[in-house]
């Protein structure tokens, strides 16, 4: 063992002055290394940068009564999710947490929390339609229509049922929406409608340089490339 680390400290000590010899050698290596960077600098020159506005969500101006969007992502619920949640909100329903109880009634098992269903569906569709709100006036209607168990994956859509201005609020309009959640079935298990304050581009002059929720002066800048 003693003879292998003689010998690998050797190795890794003469590799080291073999690296300092070569960089005391009239600066060859470095010359070289300045070369590959004046090319690269070459080539970011004939490069033209632009920074380019992500997804910002949408504004009230962007609303149309009928249309429906389909919220990106399904999400699968886990026993954890269930668990947790219900914990929380100190629910003290043993349908959600006592998987003998369970086994006995109508469902066969465990069933998710409502009220996690209803938050899960509702986040899912605020990319597209309460990113700019600034506040939510009301959740009306809500029914689930299904069971929802430990595996489901949930997917969501919303569908525009009204919108109007405010004469007391002239930087918003109010959208109706109504969210419609299915499991990978395909199956309804949720709907309800709610109803966002939505902020007016001409009042939120979004920009890629300040996209929503950054402050001034974050990342890029140089100008923010003109």
């Amino acid at each position: 063992m003693d003879g292998e680390r003689l010998t690998r400290s050797s190795a890794t000590s003469e590799a080291m002055s073999n690296d300092t010899d070569r960089n005391d050698g009239g600066n060859g290596a470095n010359e070289g290394d300045d070369d590959i960077i004046d090319a690269e600098a070459s080539e970011d020159e004939g490069t033209e940068r632009r920074l380019v506005s992500g997804w910002q969500g949408r504004y009230y101006e962007d609303f149309e009564v009928g249309d429906i969007y389909k919220h990106p992502y399904g999400r699968t619920v886990t026993e954890t999710d269930n668990v947790w949640f219900t914990n929380l909100t100190l629910n003290a329903n043993p349908m959600h947490f006592n998987e003998p109880y369970a086994a006995e009634t109508e469902f066969g098992e465990r069933l998710v929390d409502g009220p996690f269903v209803i938050a899960l569906a509702v986040g899912m569709s605020v990319v597209d339609v309460s990113t700019n709100a600034t506040a939510n006036l009301g959740y009306d209607e809500v029914r689930h229509h299904g069971p929802v168990f430990h595996g489901d994956t949930i997917f969501a859509e919303s569908e525009v049922l009204s919108k109007r201005e405010l004469e007391s609020r002239e930087h918003v309009g109010i959208v109706t929406t109504e969210l419609r959640a299915f499991n990978q079935d395909s199956d309804l298990v949720l709907t309800l409608e709610r109803t966002p304050m939505v902020l007016k581009r001409e009042y939120a002059e979004p920009s890629a340089a300040q996209p929503p929720g950054w402050p001034e002066g974050i990342g890029t800048q140089f100008g923010d490339l003109d």
